[in-house]
């Protein structure tokens, strides 16, 4: 019998289970947590089987006695489970439970310290620091994007300054008098202002890459129907849009950074990117991926105003990640009895030989002096990072300043313009 858990899942479909000590199949519910999967019957309100995404060595498709479609999955110690009738249908399970227990064995360092060992006080600090350390990068990128952005408007109004040149030097000879004995004053051809001007247009388009950068893309499972058709593709997050793709790379969906109507927060690892429309229906791509918090440390300062968390996202962040059930029961008295020999106050002089090993193992600093190095060299970074910043956002202020004389100077000329083209009508 398996005791109960309050993690709650990222994802689940009902099934049935094979056992194969009493050789019967089980309804029930399949569930994929942070780092186990889960089978609990419909009857018995019982988990079935459990076992960490780590332990898993194969994961198939394959067939019950040549008829039943089925999904297999081979956990260490050469132990076969067997799940059937999965709705919607087996071929999202798969996808949705490869993709995850991938991710896993491509950073196996997160399974471990969430499974095999609790993180001491310098690794916790560690991940701290290498939290914000991103967090500091990704703002750099959007602060770089703004920048670009404001240098495309210096260059347009740069362009409307010399084009109202043009124009006073026009009007100067439509208000001249027809007995002026000089003739039309010295300035360029009309057909070499048209040539200036295209290529200006020209080196303008060429500066526009920059907002087709990626930040950052990261591998998920999509759907834009519904839960029925979860396929693998990847989401790619660019400093002026969000574009979905499938697996050969090929645009599914681009969403304008202006166009994105709401993003919904399901849990840590689902999110619904939402564009709306009159008279024709909404566009919308619902995303899971295990590398989502990544992507979400972007898309919390790009579309701050949009994300929306739900319900089931407070809700997943209230439950622990791991439970009592998921450690052994020898672990659970090894621990009690460190948290007796702590208590216990240790002597300041202690013969030579007399330490025990738990004692010396409280006796041991809680962080140590290669952790405190990498903390030391990260926040350095953290400094760079932040200093880099201030440098971007005084240089943009000042672009800032620029801006508002230049639009104020070329808001005069147009006016006066305009008041010089009343009178010659």
């Amino acid at each position: 019998m398996t005791c109960p858990t309050r993690d709650i899942p990222i994802h689940s479909w009902p099934g049935s289970y094979y056992i194969n000590s009493e050789k019967r199949w089980d309804a029930g519910t399949l569930s994929l947590t942070r780092t186990m999967l889960r089978f609990t019957s419909d009857q018995s309100k019982e988990n079935l089987v459990g076992f960490r995404l780590s332990r898993i060595m194969e994961i198939k498709m394959e067939s019950s006695s040549f008829i039943f479609s089925t999904l297999t999955v081979l956990e260490q110690g050469n132990i076969k489970h067997w799940f059937g009738s999965l709705r919607p249908n087996r071929v999202v399970v798969y996808n949705v439970l490869e993709h995850f227990w991938r991710e896993r064995l491509l950073s196996p360092s997160a399974e471990v310290q969430g499974a095999e060992a609790q993180p001491t006080k310098g690794r916790e600090l560690i991940n701290l620091v290498a939290g914000a350390q991103r967090r500091l990068e990704d703002t750099g990128n959007v602060l770089h994007h703004q920048g670009e952005q404001f240098d495309n408007v210096m260059h347009g109004l740069g362009k409307i300054d010399s084009d109202l040149g043009v124009a006073d030097k026009l009007l100067s000879e439509l208000e001249s008098p027809p007995w002026w004995p000089f003739g039309k004053l010295p300035w360029k051809s009309q057909q070499d202002v048209k040539a200036e001007h295209a290529a200006r247009e020209a080196a303008c388009k060429g500066t526009g890459t920059g907002k087709h950068r990626v930040i950052t893309s990261i591998p998920a499972i999509l759907s834009r129907g519904g839960d029925s058709d979860l396929k693998p593709g990847c989401l790619m997050v660019m400093v002026s849009s969000l574009e979905v793709r499938d697996t050969n790379y090929v645009l599914l969906h681009r969403f304008q950074r202006d166009e994105v109507d709401d993003i919904r927060v399901h849990n840590p690892y689902e999110i619904s990117v939402r564009q709306r429309f009159i008279g024709k229906p909404d566009i919308c791509f619902r995303l899971l991926s295990a590398k989502m918090p990544e992507a979400m440390s972007v898309l919390e300062i790009q579309y701050k105003k949009k994300v929306e968390y739900t319900s089931e996202y407070s809700a997943f962040m209230t439950t622990p990640a791991t439970t009592p059930c998921d450690q052994d029961q020898g672990s659970i008295w090894n621990a009690a009895g460190l948290q007796q020999y702590q208590e216990t106050e240790v002597p300041m002089t202690v013969p030579a030989g007399e330490l025990s090993q738990v004692q010396v193992h409280v006796l041991k600093p809680e962080v140590t002096q290669a952790e405190a190095q990498e903390i030391r060299q990260m926040l350095m970074q953290l400094k760079n990072l932040a200093l880099e910043a201030e440098t971007e956002l005084e240089r943009q202020d000042e672009a800032l300043d620029i801006l508002t004389t230049s639009t104020d100077r070329a808001t005069m000329h147009i006016d006066k313009h305009t008041c010089r083209m009343k009178r010659l009508l």
